[in-house]
């Protein structure tokens, strides 16, 4: 563990010690090393202080936010800078080496005080767009309108109109005046069904209980359904006994009901209009490993007829590919969130990507396969790193034809 420590902290040095180079190129002032090393050094005291003063138990992640906060901001620009002057130093060696070789010319190259400032201005820049989407950018939340021709549908329900939230992470929010205006956003389409997609915690029930009469304001026709998501066991928490953490899922469980959200656990409902039916399966989670799989598509859907129409909220989009899209009973659509698109990407209309999709291939808007569809909702809240970048929080709308 030590040794880990020492190389990491080598690393982190080196790094710093590269990026000195540049600043001291652009910044030729006598007092450039007090300039530079002392918020160094006082930066990653804070970070150390932080990381080993951590109780897991301590339900504090306003700190671990900000150590993901500092990091982002302060180290990861600075590696974007390293990547403009190790292209320079190379250029640099193959100078002097061509120098020393054909000419009298045998001093080293100095460097160029133009691609300093370029690798620091683009660190900078980085840092700046990671502060943005701490400060407004997880507050951006938007509303997506997804219209889709379901095999089977009822006549009855052409037009519906499903909104699906998901990952909300409730526990990474301080201040819940901070979200009205998604609440607003989402109560604005006038939903049909509202169904949450899992992660409404981070790890412990209480977390949601400053957001439960937030969530309560919002509206629907035939009511607000949940299931659970692989944060919401509190697999990731630190309880004093397992009694404690076995109280914690009816906890969260009778919470979302006091926000008017009726929990899915492998099981179903059925939504009646007109004497015909639309099936809401809700499954537990089913993740690839490490992830747990409590979910029961078996158990979800027994007694649902195969040619009935059908939606089906799964909280990890690996379920689709791994058992839905060949399952029996035939589901015309499954709801996904989890991957929360990274927080961090490029995501627009005709192009998008994240680091995300290499772990995730379906991490972010509507897939289809085998003539079944799968939708991965970019996520409400934010974890870990309390920002998003490029990746919006997202209220998903869809109108059924």
């Amino acid at each position: 563990m030590q040794k880990s420590i020492l190389f990491i902290l080598g690393i982190f040095l080196l790094l710093e010690v590269y990026v000195y180079q540049a600043f001291k190129t652009v910044y030729t002032h006598h007092n450039a090393k007090f300039i530079y090393w002392v918020p160094t050094i006082l930066i990653y005291g804070l970070l150390a202080y932080s990381v080993f003063t951590f109780n897991r138990a301590s339900h504090d992640y306003q700190r671990l936010q900000i150590v993901f906060s500092v990091f982002l901001i302060f180290v990861l620009p600075k590696i974007l800078a390293v990547v403009f002057l190790l292209v320079e130093d190379l250029f640099r060696l193959l100078n002097f080496g061509y120098n020393y070789v054909a000419t009298d010319h045998h001093n080293y190259p100095s460097r160029r005080k133009f691609v300093s400032l370029l690798g620091l201005g683009s660190a900078g820049l980085l840092a700046a767009v990671v502060l943005d989407g701490i400060v407004f950018g997880k507050h951006r939340h938007r509303a997506r309108i997804v219209r889709l021709k379901l095999k089977n549908l009822p006549e009855s329900f052409r037009g519906y109109k499903i909104v699906q939230i998901s990952d909300v992470h409730s526990g990474s929010f301080h201040n819940p005046k901070h979200l009205q205006h998604a609440i607003d956003l989402i109560n604005k389409q006038n939903a049909d069904l509202v169904l949450f997609t899992g992660d409404m915690v981070n790890n412990y029930a209480d977390e949601f209980i400053p957001f439960i009469d937030l969530f309560a304001q919002i509206k629907s026709k035939d009511g607000k359904f949940a299931i659970l998501g692989n944060h919401d066991y509190g697999d990731y928490g630190d309880f004093k006994s397992k009694e404690e953490k076995a109280k914690n899922i009816p906890q969260l469980i009778d919470y979302e009901k006091k926000a008017g959200f009726e929990m899915l656990r492998n099981e179903h409902c059925i939504i009646e209009r007109n004497g015909e039916k639309l099936y809401i399966l809700g499954v537990e989670n089913w993740g690839l490993p490490p992830f747990p799989q409590y979910g029961d598509l078996d158990k979800a859907s027994r007694n649902v007829p195969a040619d009935a129409a059908k939606i089906l909220m799964s909280h990890d989009p690996s379920h689709f590919d791994a058992v839905v899209k060949h399952h029996p009973k035939n589901i015309q659509l499954t709801l996904s969130g989890h991957t929360h698109g990274m927080q961090f990407g490029i995501d627009l209309k005709n192009f998008r990507w994240s680091p995300v999709k290499y772990r995730y291939p379906k991490w972010a808007d509507l897939y289809q396969s085998e003539g079944k569809y799968l939708y991965v909702n970019r996520g409400f809240g934010v974890i870990g790193y309390p920002g998003r970048v490029g990746v919006l929080p997202e209220i998903t709308v869809f109108e059924l034809r």
